[in-house]
């Protein structure tokens, strides 16, 4: 289904995506004019349905990346919706839509780098998939993202407390009410419960075994960027620091942008998603830095 047209650009897909657990959702694929130079597969922030980030997909789709925008489970054009019959959590979020969809997205661009990146909660998840199943990614790119942990955050009190008092707000209703709250959407209970734990203990858990993910974490070794607002209070530069502290072999870069530099009248969490061009040129110089061109056509990763 074609949806979208940007000047120069080729139209969007909208492709139907079934899990195996039977979820279905819409991924918005936008390619770039021309050849790829890579395949981005952008994991939007809680609550933030996909089509929001159809600027920041012209945009880099019009440097050469090929773009496809994840929608997660009970946001915009998903089939499910967040209710005390209707419960998920990051397990499904990871193992069975980001999985599904980013295989279908491959089918596109199968010659090229893959880089999987997100905003806010986005890119958290984008590490923990990185990290889960290595290989399956070439690049990580990170847009107002970091750990939740509390420490981090001015008001560590009140944050730590909304950690203590979010899990039972979800129970009481069935889940999160983030739209009423202000907060993100509307949340399964067990998105809020993983996320409120991450926040109050500062360390993610591999769903399958239960177990601290920085062992797996430390072994991820591909090139990364990430880009911090400085004006950004929902993820601070010291709440990705954490993130990405146990990711001892990723060849990374963090950069802070103000807002003279971006050109806004704020750098916040939200501000750059109407004018990203600054970071779409931060990004195209990081990936022509981080992979070169091989022999057999495909863009590899430089040593």
């Amino acid at each position: 289904m074609v949806d979208e047209t940007h000047a120069g650009l080729p139209e969007s897909r909208t492709l139907a995506i079934r899990t195996r657990d039977g979820h279905d959702f819409e991924l918005i694929y936008q390619p770039p004019s021309g050849p790829a130079r890579a395949l981005l597969y952008w994991l939007p922030a809680m609550g933030v349905p996909a089509r929001h980030y159809r600027h920041l997909a012209a945009q880099l789709a019009a440097h050469g990346m090929a773009v496809a925008l994840h929608e997660w489970r009970g946001i915009g054009s998903s089939a499910c919706r967040a209710g005390r019959r209707s419960d998920w959590s990051y397990a499904q979020l990871l193992e069975e839509d980001i999985a599904a969809g980013l295989a279908r997205a491959r089918l596109f661009e199968s010659s090229v780098p893959h880089v999987l990146g997100g905003h806010s909660l986005g890119g958290q998840l984008s590490v923990i998939y990185a990290s889960l199943f290595p290989g399956q990614v070439d690049g990580l790119l990170l847009i107002a993202s970091g750990a939740p942990y509390w420490r981090h955050f001015r008001r560590a009190w009140a944050v730590r407390l909304l950690y203590i008092l979010a899990p039972s707000i979800a129970g009481l209703f069935g889940y999160f009410p983030g739209r009423s709250l202000g907060f993100g959407g509307n949340e399964a209970r067990g998105v809020i419960s993983d996320w409120a734990r991450s926040g109050r203990h500062g360390v993610y858990l591999d769903p399958a075994s239960g177990q601290s993910l920085v062992p797996a974490m430390a072994g991820l070794a591909v090139p990364l960027l990430a880009l911090v607002l400085d004006q950004d209070w929902l993820a601070p530069e010291a709440s990705l620091a954490h993130l990405l502290a146990p990711l001892d072999q990723a060849a990374g870069r963090i950069r802070v942008l103000d807002a003279p530099t971006l050109g806004l009248a704020r750098a916040d969490h939200f501000s750059w998603m109407e004018q990203p061009q600054v970071l779409v040129q931060i990004i195209e110089e990081w990936l022509a830095a981080a992979f070169s061109d091989t022999a057999d056509g495909r863009r590899r990763r430089l040593p």
